[in-house]
């Protein structure tokens, strides 16, 4: 029994067995479920997917009726989970610099509002703020005593309505044309003296370029604009952020905004005081050291901790249901009720928000080693 002895030998028989013993536990579960599942009666593959629903979404991004299949509704979950989720991991984002600025300025009644923020949003169970705001949002008067502002924009129970372009495929065409003429300006910058100025410049010229495009390349008998109307119980153009949509929005960005803003200011206070003193004395204004030191200096620190709010937010879109979104989890709940096919629908699920959050860890850790100072691990 000399082959005992050697080390290398016993730790390769341990693994082998350790594999073979979780191989036979994961084959036992598999046989032992399909014998379930067949007792049962229960239905299994994804034939299912090609079938139509025969229920109605409530807010979709794209066509669908009742006639629709699954892969569709799927997809349309899907999609409304990342406009959520991406909104609020914008607008969190935006509105927690400013809290974090806010509790580092050394002003005492703007430390005083972030910090009674901060410990009023991030106690409160996110599921009770989304409920607060739906209610708020669903007693709102109705479509013929909706509030108004220049009787283009109506709040009302319905939602938030507001003018939107009304772009034709060749509208879509003349901003592509635009978008990529003040491309092309920006990279002419790069070698030259205005480099500072790319960007304002950028943005500047796709403007003006778009606008004049448009204006002198639409059709004058139809509308650049398609503005809401009310006609009886209803409004007839524009577009329209339904209640449930726009609860859970506010809800979750007035959440992760707290969490956020604090993550912020952990990496604001993190910068060495020496450099913020160095821009001072070089006679720079408060404005121009948070700009060019203080934030680029912080963003490095904070990144990974980001990285991990940002995939919590939009795991979070899935209190949507509470309230009636139609979400990815809604939709495939709603899925597993109408077709049966619970195995199936809960690994698209899995899967799908396995993908979502992956790629942005993916992202944020390609951003994360782009910036890493280097000679540092």
């Amino acid at each position: 029994m000399q082959f005992l002895t050697s080390q290398k030998i016993r730790q390769f028989i341990f693994q082998a067995t350790f594999l073979i013993v979780i191989f036979g536990v994961i084959l036992a579960a598999y046989f032992v479920g399909q014998k379930n599942i067949i007792d049962q009666g229960i239905a299994t593959g994804f034939d299912f997917l090609t079938t139509t629903t025969g229920w109605p979404i409530s807010f979709t991004l794209i066509d669908y009726s009742p006639r629709s299949t699954y892969t569709t509704a799927l997809f349309i979950g899907l999609l409304n989970t990342l406009l959520v989720g991406l909104l609020t991991i914008f607008f969190a984002t935006l509105l927690g610099l400013v809290l974090a600025l806010m509790r580092v300025s050394g002003n005492k009644m703007m430390m005083l509002i972030g910090t009674a923020y901060v410990e009023i949003f991030r106690n409160i169970p996110v599921i009770l703020q989304v409920f607060f705001w739906y209610s708020i949002l669903t007693h709102l008067p109705g479509v013929r005593d909706a509030y108004s502002i220049f009787d283009i924009i109506y709040l009302s129970n319905r939602g938030f309505m507001f003018p939107i372009p009304a772009f034709s495929a060749g509208d879509i065409g003349l901003l592509i044309l635009a978008l990529g003429i003040a491309v092309i300006g920006y990279f002419l910058l790069r070698q030259s003296n205005l480099k500072a100025w790319r960007l304002p410049l950028f943005g500047s010229a796709f403007l003006m370029l778009a606008s004049f495009l448009l204006i002198s390349g639409h059709p004058p008998e139809t509308p650049l604009f398609s503005i809401p109307e009310a006609r009886g119980l209803r409004f007839v153009g524009g577009l329209a952020l339904k209640p449930e949509f726009t609860a859970l929005l506010i809800g979750l960005t007035l959440f992760g905004t707290s969490y956020i803003g604090e993550i912020i200011r952990g990496g604001l206070l993190s910068v060495d005081r020496g450099r913020l003193e160095a821009g001072a004395a070089l006679g720079l204004t408060p404005f121009q050291i948070n700009r060019l030191i203080r934030i680029p200096l912080a963003f490095r620190a904070m990144l990974p901790a980001l990285a991990n709010q940002f995939v919590w937010l939009m795991k979070a879109t899935t209190v949507g249901i509470a309230i009636g979104f139609p979400d990815y989890f809604a939709i495939i709940s709603t899925s597993i009720n109408q077709s049966g096919q619970t195995l199936e629908l809960l690994a698209f699920l899995m899967l799908g928000f396995i993908v979502i959050n992956y790629s942005i860890s993916f992202l944020m850790n390609v951003l994360n080693a782009r910036l890493r100072l280097k000679g540092k691990s």
